[in-house]
Protein backbone atom coordinates (compact mmCIF):
# COMPACT_ATOMS: atom_id res chain seq x y z
CA UNK A 1 0.00 0.00 0.00
CA UNK A 2 2.96 2.39 1.05
CA UNK A 3 4.49 2.33 -2.70
CA UNK A 4 1.42 3.10 -4.09
CA UNK A 5 0.70 6.51 -1.78
CA UNK A 6 3.88 7.68 -2.66
CA UNK A 7 3.18 8.72 -6.48
CA UNK A 8 -0.03 10.67 -5.68
CA UNK A 9 2.16 12.58 -2.89
CA UNK A 10 4.78 13.47 -5.09
CA UNK A 11 1.71 14.61 -7.32
CA UNK A 12 -0.06 16.55 -5.19
CA UNK A 13 3.00 18.38 -4.41
CA UNK A 14 4.00 19.30 -7.85
CA UNK A 15 0.14 20.58 -8.35
CA UNK A 16 0.89 22.63 -5.15
CA UNK A 17 4.17 23.65 -6.25
CA UNK A 18 2.56 24.79 -9.54
CA UNK A 19 -0.33 26.50 -8.33
CA UNK A 20 2.23 28.44 -5.79
CA UNK A 21 4.23 29.58 -8.97
CA UNK A 22 1.17 30.72 -10.64
CA UNK A 23 0.04 32.72 -7.94
CA UNK A 24 3.76 34.39 -7.64
CA UNK A 25 3.65 34.59 -11.16
CA UNK A 26 1.17 37.23 -11.38
CA UNK A 27 1.00 41.24 -10.14
CA UNK A 28 3.78 40.38 -7.32
CA UNK A 29 6.37 43.26 -7.00
CA UNK A 30 9.54 41.59 -7.21
CA UNK A 31 11.42 45.04 -7.20
CA UNK A 32 10.33 47.83 -5.38
CA UNK A 33 12.98 50.74 -4.88
CA UNK A 34 13.75 54.89 -5.39
CA UNK A 35 16.11 56.75 -7.46
CA UNK A 36 17.09 60.56 -6.31
CA UNK A 37 18.75 62.43 -9.04
CA UNK A 38 19.46 65.90 -9.68
CA UNK A 39 21.20 69.10 -10.44
CA UNK A 40 22.55 72.38 -9.01
CA UNK A 41 23.96 75.96 -10.36
CA UNK A 42 25.29 77.83 -8.60
CA UNK A 43 27.02 81.29 -10.43
CA UNK A 44 28.51 83.92 -8.34
CA UNK A 45 29.27 86.69 -10.66
CA UNK A 46 29.73 90.47 -10.30
CA UNK A 47 30.26 93.39 -12.78
CA UNK A 48 32.30 96.41 -11.25
CA UNK A 49 31.49 95.21 -7.90
CA UNK A 50 27.65 94.70 -8.66
CA UNK A 51 25.37 91.38 -9.19
CA UNK A 52 23.49 91.62 -12.27
CA UNK A 53 20.41 90.10 -14.20
CA UNK A 54 21.59 90.19 -17.73
CA UNK A 55 22.63 87.29 -19.74
CA UNK A 56 24.07 88.85 -22.30
CA UNK A 57 22.05 87.60 -25.33
CA UNK A 58 23.18 83.82 -24.92
CA UNK A 59 19.33 82.51 -25.24
CA UNK A 60 19.48 84.17 -28.82
CA UNK A 61 22.81 82.51 -29.48
CA UNK A 62 24.75 85.90 -28.59
CA UNK A 63 27.72 84.79 -26.77
CA UNK A 64 28.67 81.02 -25.32
CA UNK A 65 29.94 82.32 -21.77
CA UNK A 66 29.02 81.49 -18.61
CA UNK A 67 26.20 83.58 -18.46
CA UNK A 68 23.02 82.27 -16.56
CA UNK A 69 21.77 84.21 -14.46
CA UNK A 70 20.64 82.58 -12.03
CA UNK A 71 22.32 82.61 -8.44
CA UNK A 72 20.97 79.75 -7.25
CA UNK A 73 19.14 76.97 -8.84
CA UNK A 74 18.29 73.33 -7.57
CA UNK A 75 16.92 70.42 -9.24
CA UNK A 76 15.57 67.36 -7.32
CA UNK A 77 14.76 64.51 -9.74
CA UNK A 78 13.15 61.46 -7.52
CA UNK A 79 11.94 58.33 -9.31
CA UNK A 80 9.77 55.06 -7.91
CA UNK A 81 10.67 51.79 -9.93
CA UNK A 82 8.88 48.92 -9.41
CA UNK A 83 8.57 45.51 -11.16
CA UNK A 84 6.55 42.86 -11.24
CA UNK A 85 6.24 39.24 -11.88
CA UNK A 86 4.35 39.12 -14.89
CA UNK A 87 7.11 41.52 -16.11
CA UNK A 88 5.52 44.71 -16.14
CA UNK A 89 7.19 47.75 -15.01
CA UNK A 90 6.44 50.95 -13.52
CA UNK A 91 8.13 54.44 -12.92
CA UNK A 92 6.26 57.55 -11.27
CA UNK A 93 8.42 60.15 -11.93
CA UNK A 94 8.57 64.00 -9.89
CA UNK A 95 10.92 66.70 -10.91
CA UNK A 96 11.07 69.79 -8.31
CA UNK A 97 12.95 72.84 -9.25
CA UNK A 98 14.12 76.06 -7.19
CA UNK A 99 15.62 79.57 -8.44
CA UNK A 100 16.08 79.27 -12.06
CA UNK A 101 16.07 82.77 -13.62
CA UNK A 102 16.72 84.12 -10.22
CA UNK A 103 19.54 86.44 -10.62
CA UNK A 104 19.33 88.17 -6.94
CA UNK A 105 22.38 87.29 -3.89
CA UNK A 106 20.14 86.56 -1.16
CA UNK A 107 20.63 86.56 2.94
CA UNK A 108 19.83 84.29 5.62
CA UNK A 109 17.13 86.18 6.78
CA UNK A 110 14.96 84.17 4.12
CA UNK A 111 14.11 87.21 1.54
CA UNK A 112 14.00 85.02 -1.29
CA UNK A 113 10.00 84.09 -0.43
CA UNK A 114 9.73 88.38 -1.44
CA UNK A 115 10.61 87.59 -4.90
CA UNK A 116 7.63 85.41 -6.26
CA UNK A 117 9.77 84.20 -9.08
CA UNK A 118 11.85 81.27 -9.39
CA UNK A 119 10.45 79.64 -5.97
CA UNK A 120 9.89 76.12 -5.41
CA UNK A 121 8.43 74.73 -8.00
CA UNK A 122 7.00 71.44 -9.72
CA UNK A 123 8.20 70.85 -13.07
CA UNK A 124 7.60 67.34 -14.42
CA UNK A 125 5.05 64.38 -12.74
CA UNK A 126 3.96 61.56 -14.59
CA UNK A 127 3.90 58.10 -14.63
CA UNK A 128 5.21 55.28 -17.41
CA UNK A 129 3.93 51.85 -17.56
CA UNK A 130 5.95 49.33 -20.00
CA UNK A 131 6.25 45.19 -20.18
CA UNK A 132 2.40 45.12 -20.08
CA UNK A 133 1.65 41.72 -22.11
CA UNK A 134 -0.97 42.93 -24.70
CA UNK A 135 1.04 45.70 -25.73
CA UNK A 136 4.09 44.03 -26.08
CA UNK A 137 7.60 43.47 -23.88
CA UNK A 138 8.97 46.62 -25.42
CA UNK A 139 6.21 49.22 -25.60
CA UNK A 140 5.52 51.52 -22.67
CA UNK A 141 2.92 54.37 -22.13
CA UNK A 142 3.03 57.59 -19.86
CA UNK A 143 0.56 60.30 -19.01
CA UNK A 144 1.26 63.44 -16.97
CA UNK A 145 3.59 66.47 -17.15
CA UNK A 146 6.89 65.81 -18.09
CA UNK A 147 10.03 67.58 -20.71
CA UNK A 148 9.75 65.18 -23.80
CA UNK A 149 12.54 64.42 -26.06
CA UNK A 150 15.24 67.54 -25.52
CA UNK A 151 18.13 68.00 -26.72
CA UNK A 152 20.19 71.23 -26.12
CA UNK A 153 22.83 73.20 -27.73
CA UNK A 154 26.89 71.93 -26.25
CA UNK A 155 27.78 75.62 -25.45
CA UNK A 156 24.69 77.92 -26.16
CA UNK A 157 23.03 75.41 -23.41
CA UNK A 158 19.54 76.34 -24.85
CA UNK A 159 16.86 73.66 -25.44
CA UNK A 160 16.33 73.64 -29.34
CA UNK A 161 13.98 70.44 -29.51
CA UNK A 162 11.30 69.62 -27.12
CA UNK A 163 8.17 69.03 -25.76
CA UNK A 164 7.39 70.92 -22.22
CA UNK A 165 3.99 70.04 -20.61
CA UNK A 166 1.03 68.19 -20.05
CA UNK A 167 0.23 65.14 -22.06
CA UNK A 168 0.60 61.13 -22.48
CA UNK A 169 2.12 58.82 -25.01
CA UNK A 170 3.39 55.39 -25.75
CA UNK A 171 6.71 54.27 -27.20
CA UNK A 172 7.83 50.75 -28.98
CA UNK A 173 10.51 48.86 -30.59
CA UNK A 174 10.34 49.09 -34.30
CA UNK A 175 12.59 47.21 -36.54
CA UNK A 176 15.25 47.52 -33.35
CA UNK A 177 14.60 51.51 -33.53
CA UNK A 178 12.56 53.41 -30.96
CA UNK A 179 9.44 55.08 -32.47
CA UNK A 180 6.51 56.68 -30.47
CA UNK A 181 3.32 58.82 -31.05
CA UNK A 182 2.41 61.70 -27.93
CA UNK A 183 0.37 64.44 -27.21
CA UNK A 184 1.40 67.48 -25.44
CA UNK A 185 -0.66 70.56 -24.44
CA UNK A 186 0.32 74.16 -22.51
CA UNK A 187 -1.59 76.96 -21.67
CA UNK A 188 0.44 79.99 -23.07
CA UNK A 189 2.00 82.06 -20.10
CA UNK A 190 4.62 84.72 -21.84
CA UNK A 191 5.70 85.96 -25.54
CA UNK A 192 5.18 85.57 -27.99
CA UNK A 193 1.42 84.51 -27.58
CA UNK A 194 0.45 85.71 -23.65
CA UNK A 195 -2.02 84.41 -21.38
CA UNK A 196 -4.61 86.52 -23.00
CA UNK A 197 -7.74 84.55 -21.46
CA UNK A 198 -11.13 85.95 -23.61
CA UNK A 199 -14.12 87.42 -22.03
CA UNK A 200 -15.96 83.95 -21.74
CA UNK A 201 -12.88 82.00 -19.65
CA UNK A 202 -11.42 80.44 -23.16
CA UNK A 203 -7.82 80.11 -23.06
CA UNK A 204 -5.44 79.89 -25.79
CA UNK A 205 -3.98 76.27 -25.46
CA UNK A 206 -1.42 75.09 -27.52
CA UNK A 207 -1.36 71.25 -28.36
CA UNK A 208 1.28 69.41 -30.00
CA UNK A 209 0.82 65.73 -31.71
CA UNK A 210 4.53 64.41 -31.66
CA UNK A 211 5.79 61.27 -33.59
CA UNK A 212 8.97 60.40 -33.23
CA UNK A 213 11.43 57.84 -34.73
CA UNK A 214 15.19 57.58 -33.18
CA UNK A 215 18.22 55.32 -33.55
CA UNK A 216 18.24 54.43 -37.35
CA UNK A 217 21.64 53.53 -38.45
CA UNK A 218 23.01 55.35 -41.45
CA UNK A 219 26.27 56.76 -42.68
CA UNK A 220 28.76 55.71 -39.93
CA UNK A 221 25.80 57.14 -37.25
CA UNK A 222 22.61 57.16 -36.43
CA UNK A 223 19.75 59.51 -37.74
CA UNK A 224 16.54 61.07 -34.92
CA UNK A 225 13.52 61.81 -37.31
CA UNK A 226 10.76 64.18 -35.37
CA UNK A 227 7.82 65.46 -36.83
CA UNK A 228 5.57 67.89 -34.63
CA UNK A 229 1.44 69.41 -35.55
CA UNK A 230 0.46 72.09 -33.46
CA UNK A 231 -2.11 73.65 -32.83
CA UNK A 232 -3.71 77.27 -30.47
CA UNK A 233 -7.36 77.20 -29.38
CA UNK A 234 -9.23 80.37 -30.07
CA UNK A 235 -6.75 82.05 -31.91
CA UNK A 236 -8.14 84.89 -33.76
CA UNK A 237 -5.11 87.53 -34.70
CA UNK A 238 -2.40 85.34 -35.49
CA UNK A 239 -2.07 81.59 -36.67
CA UNK A 240 -3.88 78.31 -35.29
CA UNK A 241 -2.11 75.59 -36.72
CA UNK A 242 2.09 75.11 -37.18
CA UNK A 243 3.90 72.06 -38.72
CA UNK A 244 7.94 71.42 -37.33
CA UNK A 245 10.19 68.59 -38.18
CA UNK A 246 13.75 67.80 -37.82
CA UNK A 247 16.35 65.57 -39.03
CA UNK A 248 19.41 64.79 -36.23
CA UNK A 249 22.61 63.00 -36.83
CA UNK A 250 24.63 61.54 -34.32
CA UNK A 251 28.06 59.96 -34.91
CA UNK A 252 31.60 60.36 -33.78
CA UNK A 253 33.55 64.41 -34.41
CA UNK A 254 33.42 64.88 -37.72
CA UNK A 255 35.42 61.22 -38.02
CA UNK A 256 38.17 62.17 -35.22
CA UNK A 257 37.81 61.22 -31.97
CA UNK A 258 34.56 62.58 -29.94
CA UNK A 259 30.78 62.99 -30.37
CA UNK A 260 28.60 65.26 -32.62
CA UNK A 261 25.09 66.06 -32.93
CA UNK A 262 24.22 67.92 -36.12
CA UNK A 263 20.50 68.75 -36.89
CA UNK A 264 18.18 70.54 -39.64
CA UNK A 265 14.79 71.71 -38.48
CA UNK A 266 11.62 73.53 -39.93
CA UNK A 267 8.75 75.13 -38.64
CA UNK A 268 6.20 77.49 -39.39
CA UNK A 269 2.84 79.23 -37.81
CA UNK A 270 2.59 77.88 -33.67
CA UNK A 271 5.63 75.76 -34.74
CA UNK A 272 7.91 79.05 -36.19
CA UNK A 273 10.43 78.34 -32.99
CA UNK A 274 12.70 76.01 -34.13
CA UNK A 275 10.26 73.85 -35.77
CA UNK A 276 10.04 71.17 -32.54
CA UNK A 277 10.87 73.52 -29.65
CA UNK A 278 7.23 72.73 -27.90
CA UNK A 279 5.75 74.89 -24.85
CA UNK A 280 4.10 77.52 -23.30
CA UNK A 281 6.18 79.74 -25.17
CA UNK A 282 4.88 78.58 -28.76
CA UNK A 283 3.10 80.81 -31.12
CA UNK A 284 3.25 82.97 -34.22
CA UNK A 285 1.41 84.36 -37.10
CA UNK A 286 0.57 82.76 -40.26
CA UNK A 287 3.91 84.32 -42.14
CA UNK A 288 6.33 82.69 -39.55
CA UNK A 289 8.12 80.48 -41.21
CA UNK A 290 12.09 79.74 -40.39
CA UNK A 291 14.98 77.22 -40.71
CA UNK A 292 17.46 75.73 -38.01
CA UNK A 293 20.60 74.31 -38.24
CA UNK A 294 22.84 73.15 -35.60
CA UNK A 295 26.74 70.69 -34.98
CA UNK A 296 27.65 70.38 -31.68
CA UNK A 297 30.01 67.96 -30.50
CA UNK A 298 33.30 67.76 -28.52
CA UNK A 299 36.48 66.58 -29.91
CA UNK A 300 39.13 64.09 -28.08
CA UNK A 301 42.34 65.62 -29.21
CA UNK A 302 44.88 63.64 -26.81
CA UNK A 303 44.75 62.67 -23.27
CA UNK A 304 45.11 66.08 -21.64
CA UNK A 305 43.20 67.96 -24.84
CA UNK A 306 39.40 67.54 -24.99
CA UNK A 307 38.01 70.71 -26.95
CA UNK A 308 33.78 71.54 -27.59
CA UNK A 309 32.33 73.33 -30.45
CA UNK A 310 29.03 74.86 -31.66
CA UNK A 311 27.86 76.25 -34.62
CA UNK A 312 24.02 77.64 -34.66
CA UNK A 313 22.11 79.15 -37.12
CA UNK A 314 18.17 80.08 -37.12
CA UNK A 315 16.74 82.35 -39.70
CA UNK A 316 13.34 83.88 -41.10
CA UNK A 317 12.11 82.29 -44.61
CA UNK A 318 9.57 85.15 -43.91
CA UNK A 319 8.87 86.61 -40.69
CA UNK A 320 10.25 84.81 -37.05
CA UNK A 321 9.11 86.08 -34.09
CA UNK A 322 7.08 88.99 -35.81
CA UNK A 323 9.95 90.25 -37.34
CA UNK A 324 11.07 89.81 -41.48
CA UNK A 325 13.89 88.20 -42.70
CA UNK A 326 15.79 87.95 -39.19
CA UNK A 327 18.75 86.04 -38.68
CA UNK A 328 20.93 84.85 -35.85
CA UNK A 329 23.96 82.39 -35.62
CA UNK A 330 27.13 81.86 -33.40
CA UNK A 331 30.29 80.21 -33.62
CA UNK A 332 31.61 78.99 -30.58
CA UNK A 333 34.35 76.81 -29.48
CA UNK A 334 36.08 75.75 -26.17
CA UNK A 335 39.44 73.89 -25.51
CA UNK A 336 39.96 72.44 -22.68
CA UNK A 337 43.47 71.63 -21.03
CA UNK A 338 43.51 68.41 -18.24
CA UNK A 339 46.25 69.76 -15.84
CA UNK A 340 45.91 66.61 -13.43
CA UNK A 341 42.65 64.72 -12.39
CA UNK A 342 41.49 67.48 -10.29
CA UNK A 343 42.23 70.50 -12.35
CA UNK A 344 41.16 71.93 -15.51
CA UNK A 345 41.80 74.97 -17.21
CA UNK A 346 39.38 76.17 -19.93
CA UNK A 347 39.07 79.08 -23.01
CA UNK A 348 36.01 79.90 -24.33
CA UNK A 349 35.43 82.00 -27.62
CA UNK A 350 32.65 82.63 -29.65
CA UNK A 351 31.26 85.11 -32.29
CA UNK A 352 27.36 85.87 -32.39
CA UNK A 353 25.58 87.46 -35.14
CA UNK A 354 21.94 89.32 -35.31
CA UNK A 355 20.66 91.23 -38.33
CA UNK A 356 16.97 91.56 -39.75
CA UNK A 357 14.91 94.61 -41.33
CA UNK A 358 14.80 98.16 -40.46
CA UNK A 359 12.38 98.47 -37.71
CA UNK A 360 12.19 95.21 -36.50
CA UNK A 361 11.10 95.15 -32.46
CA UNK A 362 11.55 99.29 -33.08
CA UNK A 363 15.03 98.54 -33.73
CA UNK A 364 16.83 101.49 -36.21
CA UNK A 365 20.65 101.97 -37.12
CA UNK A 366 23.08 100.66 -35.33
CA UNK A 367 20.67 98.33 -33.85
CA UNK A 368 19.45 96.98 -36.56
CA UNK A 369 22.70 94.64 -37.27
CA UNK A 370 24.73 93.51 -34.35
CA UNK A 371 28.16 91.59 -33.27
CA UNK A 372 29.26 90.13 -30.05
CA UNK A 373 32.25 88.88 -29.22
CA UNK A 374 33.20 87.17 -26.33
CA UNK A 375 36.28 85.71 -24.95
CA UNK A 376 36.53 83.92 -21.33
CA UNK A 377 39.38 82.05 -19.22
CA UNK A 378 38.48 79.84 -16.49
CA UNK A 379 39.68 77.03 -14.09
CA UNK A 380 37.67 74.03 -12.90
CA UNK A 381 38.21 72.34 -9.91
CA UNK A 382 36.67 69.08 -10.08
CA UNK A 383 36.53 65.35 -8.93
CA UNK A 384 37.00 64.21 -12.55
CA UNK A 385 38.78 67.18 -14.87
CA UNK A 386 37.21 65.26 -18.18
CA UNK A 387 35.08 67.71 -19.97
CA UNK A 388 32.03 66.21 -18.13
CA UNK A 389 33.39 66.08 -14.97
CA UNK A 390 31.55 67.10 -12.03
CA UNK A 391 31.16 68.79 -9.52
CA UNK A 392 33.12 71.28 -10.16
CA UNK A 393 34.09 74.98 -9.19
CA UNK A 394 34.99 77.25 -11.75
CA UNK A 395 36.30 81.08 -11.17
CA UNK A 396 36.24 82.97 -14.39
CA UNK A 397 36.98 85.93 -16.13
CA UNK A 398 34.13 87.00 -18.79
CA UNK A 399 35.02 89.72 -21.73
CA UNK A 400 31.89 90.63 -24.09
CA UNK A 401 32.08 93.57 -26.70
CA UNK A 402 29.77 94.51 -29.20
CA UNK A 403 30.35 96.32 -32.48
CA UNK A 404 28.81 99.74 -31.38
CA UNK A 405 27.09 100.80 -28.14
CA UNK A 406 23.22 100.33 -30.11
CA UNK A 407 23.99 96.96 -30.10
CA UNK A 408 25.93 97.03 -26.33
CA UNK A 409 22.77 98.16 -25.10
CA UNK A 410 20.69 95.10 -26.29
CA UNK A 411 22.39 92.67 -24.89
CA UNK A 412 22.60 94.20 -21.51
CA UNK A 413 25.36 95.63 -21.21
CA UNK A 414 25.11 99.17 -19.39
CA UNK A 415 27.93 101.60 -20.70
CA UNK A 416 29.97 101.85 -23.77
CA UNK A 417 30.57 98.85 -26.04
CA UNK A 418 32.03 96.18 -23.47
CA UNK A 419 31.73 94.89 -20.17
CA UNK A 420 33.92 92.10 -17.64
CA UNK A 421 32.26 89.65 -15.67
CA UNK A 422 34.12 87.95 -13.19
CA UNK A 423 32.62 85.30 -11.42
CA UNK A 424 32.64 81.50 -9.57
CA UNK A 425 30.19 78.88 -11.00
CA UNK A 426 29.70 76.07 -9.12
CA UNK A 427 27.62 73.02 -10.68
CA UNK A 428 26.57 69.68 -9.95
CA UNK A 429 24.22 66.65 -11.51
CA UNK A 430 23.83 63.28 -10.42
Amino acid sequence: MKHKLVPVAAALLTALASANVAAESGTDVITDGWEVHGYGSMNYRMVEGETVDTEYGKPDYKTAGTHGKSTNQVEFVVKKHTEHQNGVWSDFVVRSEFGNGNSYAYSSPGSQKDNTQAQFEVKETFVEIGGISFLGEDTSIWGGQRYFNRAAGLLSGEFWKQSSGVGAGIQTKLAGNTAGIAVVSADADKFPSGIDLLPEGERKTLTSIDLYYYGVKALGGSFDFDLKVMSQANQDSSSDSGFGAAITYNRDYYGLDGWTQTAIAYGEGVAQNRGVNFGSWSGGNDDAQSIFLTSYGVLNISDNWQMGSELTYIGALDQLFGAEDLKRYIVAVRPSYKVNDNLRLEMTASYGHEEGKDGYWGRTGDAVESDIYNIELASAFTVNADYFGRPQIKPYVSYIKADDEASAEIIGIRSGDDEVVVGVHTEIWF
